[in-house]
């Protein structure tokens, strides 16, 4: 296997060298974006060797998984009867319950033991809100539609399938295979105007009626809508629950008595007018999101409690390790932190919290890692950032982020709104700082802009710090720099601002809060305890099962009397009552099929346990019941008035069913058959 990859290796080593040399050199923006997209696409050639040669065992029966998700009502297409609308999505009894126990696991996890302030915004956001965080300028992917019958398609998707066919022709010369892959490696790059010629020169038409197509437009992902009858506050869906938690920022500080650090969370729909959703819960329109933003003194980026975590050994794949072609390494959550591969010990901390999370609810620890970006990944205002990926039989996927945004996003709304979003940190000892800040030209920028004049001197006198020393640059190296506000653009030259430092002592200090924000997609996080959860039996093909752990499964037991026999009813009532009182979720199964075909149903749903009521529970006492572990399949005789009690502690994790077993005979059949 080794031998196979060792060149693939090589030749991404190679050309991560040359991006870094590139840097250093101080290259063009296109010569570097064009070796980053060569390094990107070696990267991905030499991940997908990787999969391809990972034992076949490994990888899961996506059609037969698929096929119990949907014939058991995990979940399906919304609208199905109306013929569907792809991306969008209705969860059934079973995912729904499953869902929610995922989001209850989360809280308790999360916002429970971290003491998180938990908020609850609205999904309508108004225009200037998303203006300021840069989603309604950025947030847009590139669109072509067929011609006569309107279809859409994403362009670079789109482009990259056609030339893969045009490449896979034996008629196609080398030198044109070349051309076309270096078009595929550059994909990321192209402009509006670019992609629009290369669709003319490669004839691309509409895959499925091989109409014409209209050239690229950009397509914002957003969901516009318009806030009241009068249609003059434009609004959209939000595309992400972080805004809120950034705009409530100061009631937030307030609750929390002033003081740094805290954390808020949020649990909600979030919505991506995605232009071909696709692979099922990967990819889609509508989607719940569960999100932190951990706020933090920017000089004190050390948690209290990282030594809880700091012993985990987490599967890395840092952006050295990407850029030279190596594998992704198993380390020391500590020694990562300490070796500066993770790039603090906060951002440390919610990573182990994340790992700790994701395997509690179903994931397995050989198929989990944490991909760090490279530089060219990240925004300009990130310090590092860390996905947490799951292996699925679509490769290896995104299924949780986790960034140190710094204060970038405060900042913006800060500067927009004209409300200081700060904490104020008391100083034991008054101390002098250096302050830089905008020395505007009033008689300037009055005369240039009139009436407006009062909100460029608003807007410049309360930008911050790293604000103005980019726009510093920006003034030196081009003799200006733009912003906007209250949604309108002004452009600042020398002769109206300079910037002026100098020093004063302060006694109370305001700080702009770092944020660090995991970020997670519960869908996908689904999708992947589906794909490591789902199991065929030993021997027999057609059974199947998926072994979800106790807290998350949707039922934790099910109560199955052997057969309809009258005699059990009680029995069942009895058991059901319980079960209810002790907040155990349950199903009883009392059909006329085989006892063995209802274990079967029950394990096809992941139902962690089951009791089954026999002759021996009515006519010996004191009255027992057998209970049956899912995975294992095997049995224990115990009283009927112990059961509930018994599966309410293994679904909370306080007793394991090998605690069970060494506590209770094993069951290997009834010894009465009936009523003696």
């Amino acid at each position: 296997m080794e031998e196979v990859l060792a060149p693939l290796r090589e030749a991404v080593r190679e050309q991560g060298n040359l991006v870094y040399q590139l840097k250093e050199q101080g290259a063009s923006e296109l010569e570097l974006n064009k070796a980053v997209a060569e390094l990107k696409a070696r990267k991905k050639i030499l991940e997908t060797k990787e999969l391809a040669l990972q034992p076949k065992d490994d990888t899961v029966d996506r059609v037969k998984m698929d096929d119990t998700l949907k014939r058991r009502f995990f979940y399906d297409q919304a609208f199905a009867i109306y013929g569907g609308v792809s991306g969008l999505y209705d969860f059934g009894p079973v995912g729904c319950a499953l869902k929610n126990n995922i989001l209850q696991t989360w809280r308790n996890h999360f916002i429970h033991e971290e003491q998180i302030l938990e908020i609850d915004c609205t999904m309508l956001t108004p225009e200037p809100v998303l203006k300021t965080s840069g989603h309604v300028d950025k947030f847009a992917d590139y669109m072509v539609k067929d011609a006569k019958t309107g279809e859409c398609y994403r362009a670079d998707h789109l482009l990259k399938a056609h030339l893969k066919n045009l490449m896979s022709d034996e008629k196609c010369s080398a030198e044109k295979v070349t051309e076309m892959d270096d078009v595929i490696t550059q994909m990321d790059n192209y402009t509006q105007q670019e992609l629009a010629d290369l669709f003319v020169k490669y004839d691309v038409k509409s895959p499925s009626t091989g109409n014409e197509l209209t050239p690229p437009i950009s397509f914002n992902l957003m969901f516009q809508t318009s806030i009241g009858p009068g249609g003059n506050t434009p609004g959209y869906l939000r595309p992400e629950t972080a805004q809120g938690m950034f705009l409530n920022f100061k009631r937030l500080l307030e609750f929390n008595q002033g003081k740094l650090p805290f954390a808020a969370a949020q649990i909600g729909n979030s919505f991506r007018n995605e232009i071909s959703p696709r692979s099922g819960l990967i990819r889609v329109r509508e989607f719940t999101m569960a999100e932190i933003e951990h706020f933090v003194d920017p000089n004190e980026k050390v948690h209290p409690k990282f030594s809880n975590v700091a012993d985990l050994e987490i599967l890395l794949f840092s952006s050295r390790a990407q850029t030279s072609g190596q594998s992704a390494q198993i380390m020391r959550l500590g020694d990562a932190v300490e070796q500066g591969v993770i790039n603090n010990s906060v951002l440390g901390y919610f990573i182990g919290r994340i790992y700790l999370y994701l395997i509690k609810v179903g994931l397995s620890k050989d198929k989990v890692r944490f991909r760090q970006h490279m530089e060219n990944e990240m925004a300009h205002y990130a310090c590092d950032c860390w996905d947490a990926e799951a292996k699925t039989s679509y490769g290896w996927i995104e299924i949780v982020g986790c960034a140190d945004r710094s204060c970038y996003d405060l900042s913006c709304h800060s500067r927009a709104t004209r409300v200081p979003l700060v904490a104020e940190k008391p100083l034991k000892e008054p101390k002098v700082v250096n302050i830089v800040q905008f020395e505007p030209n009033k008689g300037a920028i009055g005369t240039t802009y009139k009436k407006d004049a009062k909100l460029v001197l608003e807007y410049l006198a309360i930008c911050d710090e790293c604000y103005i020393s980019d726009q510093e640059k920006l003034l030196n190296e081009k003799g200006e720099f733009s912003f906007q506000t209250h949604g309108k653009t002004f452009t600042m030259t020398k002769d109206m601002v300079s910037v002026k430092r100098f020093q004063k002592t302060l006694h109370v200090e305001e700080i702009v809060p770092n944020v660090i924000e995991p970020s997670f997609g519960i869908g996908r996080i689904m999708y992947s305890i589906f794909e490591h959860s789902f199991h065929t039996r030993q021997g027999d093909e057609q059974r199947t099962y998926f072994s979800f752990p106790a807290t998350v499964t949707p039922y934790k037991c099910s109560i199955l009397p052997l057969s309809q026999n009258q005699e059990f009813k009680p029995f069942v009532h009895q058991l059901s009552e319980a079960m209810t009182k002790n907040a155990v979720s349950h199903k009883v199964d009392d059909s006329s099929g085989s006892i063995g075909r209802r274990y079967a149903r029950s394990d096809e749903i992941g139902v962690a346990f089951g009791i089954t009521i026999d002759f021996d529970t009515v006519n010996k006492t004191p009255h027992t019941a057998t209970l049956r572990d899912r995975d294992s399949m095997r049995q224990i005789r115990a009283e009927v008035t112990e059961l509930p009690g018994m599966v309410r502690d293994l679904a909370n994790g306080s007793l394991t069913w090998a605690e069970v077993e060494s506590q209770y005979p094993i069951f290997e059949g009834q010894e009465t058959s009936k009523k003696e």
